[in-house]
């Protein structure tokens, strides 16, 4: 029978919380997020983000563009979400933005469409790349305990 490490109660207690202060915050949008990932990823370099803009459309999709400058100048992506509910609640009352898909169905840009393999392709690249900063915080917050 495999020996199995008891864990500490300090640490059992410890984990959520460091687990928790790994997450963002609310001011970090995850689909904002998203899109600045996979627009970097399309890019092939780290733009410097100028600003965004968010247009909810009703129950049609839920527009986010963000503009960028890179050494070759100024651009703009758009991220497309589908409208996922379709009775408001309580959630998306407070947040309109909770009835969106918390992945884009469309990206753009700099005028450049990007679908099918080439979208999931970014898209996976960017949850990747957010899983290993997020598994890269909580070691380093375990670390620091």
């Amino acid at each position: 029978m495999p020996y199995v490490r008891p864990v500490s109660l300090i640490t059992a207690a410890i984990l959520p919380a460091v687990l928790l202060s790994g997450c963002p915050g609310p001011t970090a949008e995850v689909r904002l997020t998203l899109c600045q990932e996979m627009t970097a990823i399309a890019l092939g370099e780290a733009p410097a983000w100028r600003g965004t803009d968010t247009h909810l459309h009703g129950y049609q999709d839920a527009v986010i563009a963000v503009r960028f400058a890179t050494r070759s100048g100024e651009g703009r992506a758009v991220c497309h979400f589908r409208h996922l509910k379709s009775d408001d609640t309580a959630l998306t009352l407070a947040n309109p933005l909770e009835a969106y898909a918390t992945v884009p169905s469309r990206l753009s840009v700099n005028g450049r469409d990007l679908t099918g393999p080439e979208l999931a392709r970014l898209m996976e690249q960017a949850l990747r790349k957010q899983g290993r900063e997020f598994i890269a915080r909580v070691k380093e917050s375990v670390r620091g305990q």
